[in-house]
């Protein structure tokens, strides 16, 4: 059985403790590989490391990491097939999703920083017949990234390419449910010539290897993507330690359909930005808001719609694949369950989905419909994070202002309507850190990415990326 290892100090090694964690396949239930159960002796060995090579990368200067990054960016495209079946048998996603869209995604983060680099500008400001400023921004050092399940190297590489870029040194930790794709990044980083120890890639469980980069008191900044407790966590301890925290957390999104909008686009861009993925992006639209007089015709083209997506192995030409897990079904199964208690009607699916031959054992959950839940009610207010939405009927954009604002999330919203006036009034009532307008999931690398309230702290992307990746110094010279 296949052993994936750690990358430190330009090395593959299994974790000092000799243990290993088992790597399941989604699609069969099945153990394909085996992953190393790294403790706090691996961070440390990884931060040691990451110490050693930071003045050398630091100072090798922004051509010489834009080439590269670039490399690595070029090996991804090469290796972009074997990558794309390595994540979907990781994660359970259907293998053409993770073809033309997170392997490709993850090719261009590298490619994206490598260039944004050299056009990272400091400031300057005059100071009339008194002096002038202009502001140093220089690497931190040895910084923190642990990632998440359900976009394992898109994510990953969005947090590493920026700190590499920046000159900073790396103890990265990819999640322990979907770690593959993070192991054959650090072969390609290898084949690509990144000095020894600038990247380090230490795998294991969030509350062993993640919990020891978060409490190093070595690592200055953290960059953390996952679940909104686990972020609270991590700023309580990190927090009190003075580091620099860049949290992208739950989302519970909106997704806000008036009457005057595109109705063919509208209905087959929110079938995508609801079970995308399996519904596991913290960007679905899981919260579907229609206005009263399209409600009806709405729910009987959606559900048509909804109720042709074929779930099946994710090798196949299916939309719908397995969920990440066996506990991850069983907790998406029990908000169906709990979305009944509350007075919820099932519309399609609400069921596990038992397929035959190889993926017998897998996790598959029908996409599922609920309507005639109050917006105020768990179902609606809780991040289920599966391929299950609600629907409910709205009378006017105060109603869908309320309604859609009435979670601890804000993370992202989506707006239907051809009303420019009514467009930017919504963009800005919505408590959202996103705000799309007759699109979903439409990205531009260079514009701040994050969410407001419990959706997490600080932005990444672009330049915000790389400020975070960065110290600001002040410097103010006198002149007579």
């Amino acid at each position: 059985m296949e052993k994936i290892l750690n990358y430190i100090n330009g090395k593959f090694c299994e974790a000092e403790n000799g243990n290993f964690i088992n790597n399941i396949e989604p699609a069969t239930g099945d153990v394909y590989s085996l992953i190393p159960d790294s403790s706090a002796q691996d961070i440390e060995k990884a931060y040691v490391a990451a110490q050693k090579a930071f003045p050398a990368w630091s100072n090798c200067g922004i051509e010489e990491r834009c080439r590269i990054l670039t490399k690595i960016s070029n090996l991804i495209d090469e290796k972009l097939e074997d990558l794309a079946q390595a994540e979907s048998k990781d994660n359970g996603k259907p293998v053409m999703l993770a073809r033309s869209i997170d392997i490709p995604r993850a090719s261009h983060n590298f490619r994206f920083f490598a260039h944004a680099i050299t056009q990272f500008a400091s400031e300057s400001h005059f100071m009339e017949n008194s002096g002038i400023n202009y502001t140093l921004r220089r690497p931190i050092g040895v910084v923190g990234c642990i990632a998440p399940w359900n976009l394992p190297l898109y994510l990953f590489s969005w947090k590493i390419a920026p700190a590499l870029a920046a000159g900073n040194c790396v103890v990265a930790k990819p999640t322990e449910v979907t770690p593959m794709t993070s192991y054959l990044l650090s072969r390609i980083c290898e084949e690509a010539g990144l000095p020894n120890g600038v990247l380090n890639i230490v795998h294991g469980l969030g509350n062993k290897a993640g919990s020891a980069i978060v409490s190093h008191p070595g690592i200055k900044a953290i960059s953390f993507t996952g679940g909104t407790a686990t972020g609270k966590n991590i700023a309580s301890i990190a927090a009190p330690m003075f580091k620099k925290l860049s949290l992208e957390l739950g989302g519970k999104n909106p997704n806000i359909i008036f009457a005057d909008c595109d109705f063919e686009d509208a209905l087959s861009t929110s079938v995508r930005s609801s079970f995308a993925n399996q519904g596991q992006i913290c960007l679905c639209g899981s919260r579907i808001l229609i206005e009263r007089s399209i409600y009806d015709k709405f729910k009987e083209a959606f559900i048509k719609k909804v109720n042709a997506l074929q779930v099946g192995d994710p090798n196949e030409k299916v939309q719908i694949g397995a969920v990440v897990s066996s506990a991850h079904m069983e907790k998406v199964l029990s908000y169906i369950e709990l979305a009944k208690n509350e007075g919820g009607t099932v519309l399609a699916g609400g069921h596990q989905v038992k397929l035959d031959g190889r993926c017998s054992n897998g996790y598959f959950i029908a996409p599922t419909v609920i309507e005639g839940l109050d917006h105020t009610c768990r179902t609606n207010t809780e991040e289920i994070f599966g391929p299950v939405v609600t629907l409910m009927p709205f009378d006017d954009k105060e109603d869908a202002i309320e309604y859609a604002n009435s979670t601890e999330y804000g993370l992202s919203s989506t707006v239907w309507t051809q009303d420019l006036n009514k467009a930017h009034y919504m963009a800005e009532h919505l408590q959202a850190g996103i705000v799309w307008i007759n699109c979903w999931l439409l990205r531009d690398l260079r514009t701040p990415f994050g969410g407001m309230k419990n959706s997490g702290v600080g932005r990444e992307g672009g330049f915000e990326a790389l400020r975070f990746f960065t110290e600001a110094k002040n410097v103010c010279i006198r002149y007579k």
